[in-house]
């Protein structure tokens, strides 16, 4: 279902007892969503004359899609929320808070800030029975929990955040056709993906198209590879470990991870180009040997974004699918999933932030941007009926099949060894250093740290 055609009878009489207005994208009481849990918070809260202040780093297409959920909040309340998206938002969402200027809300992408914050005294901790909710509602949801928990500038350590709109990044795209035509099937385990990688071979094909190269910022989509790899050989504790630097990052383990990564982009007949073209490709220019005749490669691993990269009319689902990049069964370590996402944290307390965050604990806060574009839920009771294409229910299939979910390790870590030495550490390995070395070399950056 189109978004414009909602747009178009968005002021409908619905005569069911629901209040409509015009700036509400989908007619409430109509269509497949939890308009109950809409009903029952609406009974619930009324907020008439008060205004809420968010601030966050949606900008663009993503800023009209969550001021579209905004107007569900409104009119079940009477609040006014006032939002407003920045490029920069991290560093601003600093300077409000130490100014004494914040908004009420900030929604924050980068947990590792919200524990800044949160330890600064910046933040309010969320009601206690917000962790329960969590646990009991998320899939994995103790991960998700602890993801959210900090310890405070009192030294007690509480819930300063919700999760909320989650990326994946644990996939593999790939092209039906192809796949099809020369008789392969989509791995269910990483001992099956390893096979797949020599049959492809055998066969005269390269399996994999990776490509590190991202300006600046070169070097993190293989950090992705690792995260992902930490998780399939070592147990979520570990991952912990080594994001928090418990454990050195040139510990055995991480090491392990490391070589695990450069099997795929390490090996010449693997990958598209050569070893060697790796960490010299575009990540934006990668996908376009899926897509080749013959094709380049038939693999590539990459977040949910990637399809903004794939050559114009690209239909997913059709002419492009993705797989879970799978797990160990030799290590039984479930089904791990690495992401990303954001995370709403309240800033200048009130008690419209209190129910938004209320708010966001419904079905529907979830259902209205799952039936637009760009978003994926791990809350279980929210309705994937209204995702408008399989591919997208598909993925955020893989987000509450998880067992367990963890943040992009980079993200976690501090800014210069996450995204500094991190970054080019791995495209000093992926071009021939050794893993111990640079891995080495990555931990002694984070001591002088200290």
């Amino acid at each position: 279902m189109q978004r414009t055609l909602y747009a178009s009878v968005a002021a409908l009489a619905l005569g069911t007892g629901f209040a409509a207005a015009q700036d509400l994208i989908f007619p409430v009481g109509e269509g497949a969503f939890n308009w109950d849990s809409y009903q029952q918070f609406s009974d619930a809260t009324d907020l008439s004359g008060q205004t809420l202040d968010i601030t966050g780093p949606w900008t663009g297409e993503d800023n009209d899609l969550f001021t579209s959920v905004i107007a569900y909040f409104e009119e079940a309340t009477g609040a006014e929320v006032n939002y407003s998206g920045s490029d920069s938002f991290e560093q601003d969402i600093v300077i409000s808070t130490r100014s004494n200027s914040a908004p009420n809300i900030a929604v924050i992408p980068q947990p590792g800030l919200v524990g800044d914050l949160a330890s600064e005294g910046y933040l309010t901790p969320l009601a206690p029975e917000t962790t329960d909710w969590i646990v009991e509602n998320y899939a994995a949801g103790q991960s998700w929990a602890d993801l959210a928990t900090f310890e405070g500038q009192d030294g007690q350590t509480q819930l300063y955040a919700f999760p909320y709109k989650i990326d994946v990044k644990s996939l593999v795209w790939y092209v039906p056709e192809q796949f099809e035509e020369a008789g392969y099937d989509v791995p269910e385990t990483l001992e099956e993906l390893k096979q797949l990688n020599d049959q492809i071979v055998a066969d005269g094909g390269t399996p994999w198209c990776i490509g590190l190269g991202s300006g600046a910022a070169t070097g993190w989509p293989a950090t992705d590879w690792v995260e992902d790899m930490m998780l399939r050989i070592n147990p979520p504790e570990i991952y912990d470990q080594w994001v928090s630097n418990d454990i050195p990052f040139d510990d055995p383990q991480v090491v392990a991870a490391i070589e695990e990564y450069g099997q795929f982009a390490r090996n010449d007949n693997y990958v598209s180009g050569g070893s060697s073209s790796v960490a010299n490709t575009d990540f934006r220019d990668a996908p376009a040997g899926l897509f080749e005749f013959p094709p380049q490669c038939y693999m590539l691993k990459q977040a949910t974004f990637i399809p903004t990269f794939f050559p114009e009319g690209t239909e997913v689902g059709t002419d492009v699918d993705f797989f879970y990049f799978p797990a160990s069964a030799e290590k039984d370590l479930g089904k791990p999933v690495l992401g990303a996402g954001t995370m709403f944290t309240i800033t200048k307390d009130s008690d419209a932030a209190q129910a938004f965050i209320e708010f966001l604990k419904t079905p529907i806060a979830h259902e209205l941007w799952m039936a637009q574009s760009g978003f994926l839920t791990p809350y279980k009771d929210a309705n994937t009926d209204v995702f408008p294409s399989d591919s997208q229910r598909n993925m955020n299939d893989i987000l509450t099949s998880a067992t367990t979910f963890r943040f992009d390790g980079s993200d976690l870590m501090p800014s210069e060894i996450g995204a500094g030495a991190f970054w080019t550490g791995m495209v000093d390995y992926t071009t021939g250093a050794d893993a111990q070395t640079v891995a080495s070399q990555i931990q002694s950056r984070w001591e002088q740290l200290k």
